[in-house]
């Protein structure tokens, strides 16, 4: 499908380009979102009628980005969720969940805005992408942590995730410090034996009785 751009599109083209799109591509997100028309000559002529009033609205639109793009350009936003020892999230923090902390700074925006390629799913400091226009781009960081402490740490450079370690096995007491000085111990050999031969009941009895 031929399209018309009305506004730049990331990896696509500026507006007025006439660009070849799949089908679903463009009537399911790029007409339907005022974003392209159909390129047929009907919309050509109407584009080019309109051209000057869609330039004009643009560089207005554009403007306005741009004064917002000053006030979040490399702010820090901070996301509190849950994480193993080793840093991996229980969950994810999604491009929505960005757009709602940003919006919660007083800075309204939609997901859509929020170029994630993949949600977050570990600890740590983030680089993400904020369009504010199609001409208008800016980077935030997104600072995942499980405490407000741990995101102060982390800001500092610290490293929050802990890696389990192996537990050494505890020191064997030796002899000396388990007995008193003089007190009886077994042999190195854990047998209980003295130097004399054990004698069994039975034959003990029968000594008893032959006296």
């Amino acid at each position: 499908m031929e399209v018309i751009l009305l506004e730049r599109i990331r990896r696509l083209g500026q507006m007025g380009d006439v660009v070849t799109v799949k089908d679903g591509f463009g009537r399911n997100f790029l007409i339907p979102q005022g974003k392209a028309l159909r390129a047929n000559e009907k919309n050509k002529k109407h584009f080019e009628n309109d051209r000057a009033e869609l330039e004009a609205r643009n560089l207005e639109l554009k403007g306005e980005a741009s004064q917002v793009g000053e006030k979040i350009d490399g702010e820090v936003f901070i996301a509190i969720r849950q994480a193993g020892d080793t840093g991996q999230l229980y969950g994810s923090v999604s491009s929505r969940d960005i757009a709602e902390l940003i919006t919660e700074n007083g800075i309204a925006l939609n997901r859509n805005q929020v170029l994630l390629n993949r949600p977050i799913k570990v600890l740590g400091l983030h680089k993400v992408i904020v369009s504010l226009h199609p001409e208008v781009e800016v980077n935030v960081e997104v600072n995942v942590a499980r405490t407000p402490e741990e995101a102060e740490r982390q800001a500092r450079g610290e490293d929050i995730s802990i890696e389990v370690e192996d537990v050494e096995d505890e020191a064997i007491p030796s002899a000396d410090e388990i007995f008193e000085e003089g007190a009886e111990r077994p042999d190195e050999e854990g047998d209980n034996d003295g130097d004399e031969e054990a004698i069994p009941v039975a034959e003990a009895e029968e000594s008893e009785d032959k006296e």
